[in-house]
């Protein structure tokens, strides 16, 4: 079987291509903060950082850098028409208000039911990094994960039960991996995307859950229930 993984750009890509117009958005530390060079100005997307950021873009390579305009990760952006600053305080203020209809994050493992794994995996050689993760979990409309679809040594990531650390409950809606994208919904992992090349029962073999085929499911009513 011959199939081309997506690569970490064209994950994020993707995610950005499924963000709903208007939407106010948070971007996770790492690979999620990639996101905001791929949205397009008429998606009318405004993008929030913890540390303290509303409206924002990402800088483009002919643009002079301003040292103090950065995001949570420390990556250099640049600010829109309208964007502005605030205290810690506040800026948490949004993430737990309910506010914010998006998030993106990275993570280390999801489950089926939705339990999101993002901030430690038990290991005693690796420093736990908690940051806003398991407030934005809780307080975003919806969660989407971007991440490989398995670790380095081949583990699956999409799992039945949690094994490292909670994050967060139930939070996670939609999974962009380097294979697929999985929608999850009522502890049921249903596929809507996976690769060229890719066979549905490979990618379940990569899957520590079982998978719905949701490109069929539609035409075979009993494959849902």
């Amino acid at each position: 079987m011959s199939f081309q993984k997506r690569t970490r750009d064209q994950i994020v890509e993707r995610v950005a291509q499924d963000i709903p117009y208007g939407a106010y958005v948070n971007l996770g530390i790492g690979l999620p903060t990639k996101v905001a060079g791929y949205l397009k100005p008429e998606q009318d997307i405004t993008l929030h950082s913890e540390n303290g950021v509303l409206g924002f873009t990402a800088l483009s390579d002919a643009e002079q850098a301003d040292d103090d305009l950065i995001n949570a990760g420390k990556e250099l952006i640049s600010m829109l028409p309208g964007g502005a600053f605030m205290h810690s305080a506040d800026s948490f203020d949004i993430m737990r208000g309910g506010h914010l209809d998006c998030c993106i994050m990275g993570a280390f493992q999801v489950a089926v039911n939705g339990d999101l794994a993002n901030w430690h995996t038990g290991s005693t050689k690796t420093v736990p990094a908690v940051g806003g993760a398991m407030d934005l979990a809780v307080g975003a409309k919806c969660v989407y994960v971007c991440m490989e679809h398995v670790t380095k040594n081949g583990e699956a990531r999409i799992v039945e039960q949690l094994t490292y650390p909670l994050t967060g409950k139930t939070c996670v809606d939609r999974i962009y991996t380097d294979l697929c994208i999985i929608e999850l919904k009522d502890e049921k992992a249903y596929v809507l995307e996976i690769v060229d090349g890719l066979s549905f029962e490979a990618l379940q073999q990569m899957t520590g859950c079982a998978l719905i085929d949701a490109r069929t499911a539609l035409s075979n009513p009993k494959q849902s229930a």
